[in-house]
């Protein structure tokens, strides 16, 4: 019953902070302009993610009341702070890339010197170990790249939200068959403060996030795994996995600006749920796609946590084969769109 009365808390105050940031006499009223490279159209408020932090904040209170791992939550709090703060100031002055990785850097340190790192590699049947050093690169690498790419990908109606809620939803039931209260609680309460602010950011959004809530809510996922990962709740991959929407687009999409020379700090819209939006496909159609998406990767994760390590690679592959298929298919679309114009 506890965990009903915190996720109401949690979807409540979020839901009722982000309502209120639509108002443009609202203290904190800020609106997103759009320009060449956004998908929407006019002027839309934003700072729903004020909501979505006050919330898990609020939640977090109530499970520290309770909690046996006061040390990961006060932890957490502290990185996750920065982070707030500078995306806080970035949706109202554009802060420098510079700045901004920097202070990412010092949260994902302040995480690790913590002692959130992975115990071993932790692909299915593997109990390698690794070394001091190994960790600490992949601990720190994945925090700041977790933290960025889910700015990156918060661009569609309904798309970073959603994310948060499936992909926290299932670390919150992976929690719960492992017996880890606190960190099944905390998840959930993450979930419930999406949920609230999805509310008024589904298709056609009344309300965005912004960075203020984007890349907390990295900081937050990169943050859920390795405390999993140091407590055997789950295993590294399985986090991957159940995040795979947003990496794999993010992670590909990088590679490829990379590869073409672009600078990749600057804003675009080449990511593949972009693309299928501006072929016509429509913010709506795209998002619940998408869901249906991550409903599959989560629950595919959870179901596996029990199957024999072969099961679990061959589960793996079907998924690397599967993004692979998605990807190749949205350049097909828009050859075909291309032959389509020119035909015209």
């Amino acid at each position: 019953m506890t965990e009903v009365w915190l996720a109401l808390l949690s979807f409540v105050i979020s839901l009722a902070i982000s309502y209120w940031l639509m108002n443009p006499a609202a203290r904190f009223f800020t609106v997103d302009q759009a320009n060449q490279r956004s998908l929407h159209q006019g002027v839309v408020p934003q700072g729903g993610g004020i909501g979505i932090i006050l919330a898990i904040l609020a939640g977090g209170g109530w499970i520290a009341l309770g909690a046996a791992e006061l040390s990961w939550l006060a932890l957490i709090t502290l990185a996750l702070l920065p982070v707030v703060v500078v995306s806080f100031l970035d949706d109202r002055a554009h802060i420098s890339p510079v700045l901004r990785i920097t202070i990412h850097l010092l949260a994902a340190v302040a995480l690790v010197a913590g002692g959130l790192v992975p115990v071993g590699w932790q692909f299915p049947g593997s109990g390698e170990g690794l070394s001091e050093w190994a960790g600490l690169g992949l601990s720190l690498f994945g925090l700041v790249w977790m933290i960025n790419l889910y700015n990156f990908m918060d661009g569609m109606d309904g798309f970073a939200g959603g994310m948060a809620v499936v992909g926290f939803a299932a670390f919150a039931i992976l929690g719960a068959l492992q017996g880890q209260t606190t960190f099944m609680q905390l998840n959930l309460c993450i979930a419930a403060a999406a949920g609230g602010f999805l509310a008024l950011n589904f298709p056609p959004a009344q309300i965005f996030m912004g960075d203020v809530g984007s890349a907390p809510l990295g900081a937050l996922a990169g943050a859920m795994m390795l405390w999993a990962s140091h407590n055997a709740i789950f295993p590294l991959w399985m986090g991957v996995l159940i995040f795979s929407p947003f990496i794999a687009d993010a992670s590909v999409t990088l590679l490829r600006r990379v590869m073409r020379g672009e600078r990749v700090w600057e804003a675009h819209h080449g990511h593949y749920y972009q693309r299928l939006v501006r072929l016509g496909w429509g913010h709506r159609r795209v998002v619940v796609l998408e869901y249906g998406l991550m409903l599959a990767c989560a629950g595919s994760a959870i179901t596996a946590y029990s199957w024999l390590p072969e099961h679990q690679w061959l589960l793996l592959s079907g998924w690397g084969i599967a993004y692979t298929l998605i990807f190749i298919m949205v350049h097909v679309l828009e050859a075909m769109n291309i032959e389509d114009v020119e035909l015209t």
